[in-house]
């Protein structure tokens, strides 16, 4: 019998900048070095295989084995290899000359890595908007997979979806296979001959179809249950054996062998989409929860099938709005991109153009997805992997400063739109930090880059409803993982990490940055303060009007109000200060005028300080006296006092806060209640540290306090210079 069905099994491996290395490892043993011992044991089943650049850089030095072992089965035509933007960027994420800059570098790369020719793509989260066409095609890809979610939305019917489509833009044409979101859902969860018993069905009505898989690799061996259930229980030997004794009608094929020998079914244009479940993540929680609802209740309609092809999610742009520290980062990383681009192909570019190529691979790596993001996933919520971010932008940003001529002590200071709010910023830069101001929000501290340590100290996240939370306080008191065991897909999983989720769930009322002016009822408590209870003033994200000033040794940027607190209105105007020969230090002076007199005032400057750990004895507080106080998620509370300090040993950083009038500190953990491959966790986010003061006004209504932040990075450094020496 000839082949009335090609089946294509597209496995697309990830594991993302900034990951730890014990992840990276535990996937390799349970998923990617595993199914290389099944395949190899099928020699005439193909698969194509992209691996993201962030994995097989780490790979390729830790396990070249696994490279050596994927150049033979690329020889011997088992395995293609599928290419894609070299760090798994979204590409709505990244300006359109990355987009084809890392898809070029990319191919490269795997060009020379496992001599073969790459064609095809692997599309990051299947995030599609039709100008990316243009971009592909620009970097010399000729086809790519998406989810038949986004054909669907194009119009097409079930019938439709077995093969492949082309669609182009300004005339540059592209073949896209639909990947089917059903054998997502049976592979590798129903057994076998689900999957056969569905593809004969298909065969039996259209001839010569092709059906397209294509997901996670981490599916086979590194979700929760699947290393017992795909190898242990036998799953993919099953699977496997079943496609082999239907070889005689089912042909398992690469997209390569496709294109070669069956045509297209015709062109498409695909409207904006990603899969399905990614589109509902992207809405705000009140819109998820009526989706939800409506997808339910009406889910048995008789109409329901032809409904849902209409129904969709949101854009994926909006995670941005969602999450503004998604947006900060991505308008950090286009800051960085425009300085690289002006740089390339002028003089001092062509000079350093070591630096330059040094700086694009970072600005590349800054740029993979999955910090910039959150669904059924930590993503946006793992701390570590937004520090990830940071690192390789602030070291883009340094070496393109180099690139420039700055070699020596610097500093300077400017105003521009740089969060794409419609309103201006300020930037402090030096060659020791890069510190952003928001005048129009509170006057906030917004970012706080520590070049020698590669740190941003502000890369902080707030505590936000979302949808899930339902589910931790329906738990409540019983929490227990309903799966007992059993491998289930990753969207569907439902297990608690820690006891008691429900007690912690809590929201912000503002961002949690740092000088955040608060103007608290006397005598309010930290527990009240903690709940963001006891707030008079409206000074916490009210505008301030600002002025910059500048010489070559020194910048200032000075942000007066005139607001309420309570019944009264009163000035407050806080000055940041820069000296470039005091490069560790930033002072602020805090100026209050027109206060009431004889009324009791209680005045709070909030900062926050991210990418410390916490629950280590290597990271913790200290008092003015160098005593320690305790871990980084302990509570403090502590009266007249100085100075305060935090220390993160691992990173070689000590945070101090000293004060020109003695105060109270209070000091307590931001924990976020997020979901991640392994269930519902809390998540240390930052320390909120709030030097506080209760006072009335002097007679001339005028009060004062300077705040010292110093940034103390000599042990990191010290650190460096003996690995160094030990390599030397």
């Amino acid at each position: 019998m000839t082949c009335r069905i090609r089946l294509v099994l597209a496995l697309h491996d990830h594991q993302p900048i900034g990951n730890f290395d014990g992840v990276f490892e535990a996937a390799y043993q349970d998923s990617y070095a595993p199914f290389l011992d099944v395949l190899e044991k099928y020699p005439e089943i193909p698969v194509c295989l992209h691996t993201s650049g962030s994995l097989l850089e780490w790979i390729a030095d830790k396990h070249p084995e696994y490279v050596d072992r994927v150049r033979m089965l690329t020889d011997r035509g088992q395995i293609e290899i599928i290419g894609g933007p070299f760090y798994e960027p979204i590409l709505a994420g990244i300006p359109r000359h990355d987009r084809v800059g890392q898809i070029t570098a990319y191919t490269r790369y795997l060009e020379q890595l496992f001599g073969a020719h790459v064609s095809g793509m692997w599309v990051p989260e299947r995030v599609w908007e039709q100008g990316f066409a243009g971009d592909i095609t620009q970097a010399g890809i000729e086809y790519t997979i998406l989810d038949d979610f986004h054909f669907r939305n194009a119009g097409l019917n079930a019938d439709d979806l077995h093969g492949y489509y082309t669609t182009e833009d300004e005339g540059r044409l592209l073949k896209i296979f639909p990947g089917s979101e059903r054998l997502r859902y049976t592979i590798p969860f129903a057994e076998p001959h689900e999957t056969i018993d569905y593809l004969r069905q298909i065969a039996d009505q259209h001839p010569n179809a092709v059906v397209t898989f294509g997901d996670d690799g981490e599916k086979f061996g590194t979700w929760p249950g699947t290393r017992q259930h795909v190898y242990q229980n036998g799953w993919i030997y099953r699977f496997f054996d079943a496609l082999r004794h239907n070889a005689d009608w089912l042909k398992v094929s690469t997209m390569q062998e496709v294109v070669a020998n069956v045509p297209p079914k015709g062109g498409i244009y695909l409207p904006d989409a990603s899969y399905r479940e990614m589109t509902e993540w992207a809405l705000p929680p009140e819109r998820q929860t009526e989706y939800f609802r409506l997808a339910h209740n009406h889910e048995h309609d008789p109409d329901w099938p032809a409904l849902q092809r209409f129904m969709r999610g949101g854009f994926w742009r909006n995670f941005r709005v969602k999450y503004p520290e998604s947006n900060e980062m991505y308008v950090r990383m286009l800051e960085v991109s425009r300085k690289l681009q002006e740089l390339v192909g002028s003089t001092a570019g062509t000079e350093h153009a070591d630096l330059i190529s040094a700086a694009r691979i970072e600005l590349y790596r800054a740029q993979c997805n999955c910090s910039y993001w959150h669904g059924a996933f930590g993503g946006l919520y793992l701390p570590h992997l937004r520090n990830a971010v940071y690192h390789h932008l602030i070291a883009a940003d340094s070496l393109l400063e180099q690139a420039a001529g700055q070699t020596s002590p610097w500093v300077r200071i400017d105003a521009g739109d740089f969060n794409l709010d419609a309103r201006k910023e300020i930037r402090i830069a030096s060659d020791r930090l890069a510190a952003y101001f928001a005048p129009s929000r509170g006057g906030h501290l917004y970012e706080l880059d520590i070049r020698t340590i590669r740190h941003n100290l502000l890369a902080t996240l707030n505590r936000r409803p979302e949808v899930y939370h339902d589910k931790v306080r329906q738990a409540g008191e019983h929490q227990h993982d309903s799966q007992g065991g059993q491998a289930v897909s990753i969207h569907d999983l439902v297990a608690f990490k820690q006891p008691d989720l429900h007690k912690k769930l809590q929201y912000d009322a503002w961002p949690r940055k740092s000088c955040v002016d608060h103007f608290l009822q006397p005598g309010l408590s930290l527990e009240r303060f903690q709940r963001g209870e006891g707030e008079l003033g409206d000074f916490v994200t009210g505008v301030y009007d600002s002025l910059i000033r500048r010489s070559p040794l020194h910048v200032q940027a000075k942000m007066t109000r005139n607001g309420r607190v309570g019944p009264y209105l009163i000035q407050l105007t806080k000055t940041a200060d820069f000296d470039r020969e005091n490069g560790g230090n930033l002072e602020f002076l805090y100026e209050l005028e027109n206060l009431p007199l004889n009324v009791p005032l209680h005045f709070a400057v909030e900062f926050n300080f991210a990418g410390m750990a916490a629950g280590a004895a290597d990271r913790y507080f200290y008092d003015a006296a160098g005593r320690q106080l305790g871990q980084l998620e302990t509570v403090q509370d502590l009266s007249a006092a100085d100075r305060v300090g935090l220390v993160d040993e691992w990173l070689g950083l000590d945070v101090g806060l000293e004060l020109s009038q003695p105060g109270g500190f209070w000091a307590f953990p931001i924990q976020t209640i997020s979901q991640s491959e392994g269930g519902f966790e809390a998540v240390h986010q930052s320390c909120a540290v709030i030097p506080h003061w209760e006072f009335t006004a002097p007679p001339d209504g005028k009060w004062s306090v300077k705040i010292t932040l110093n940034l103390d990075t000599s042990a990191a450094q010290a650190r460096r210079l003996r690995e160094a020496s030990a390599v030397g």
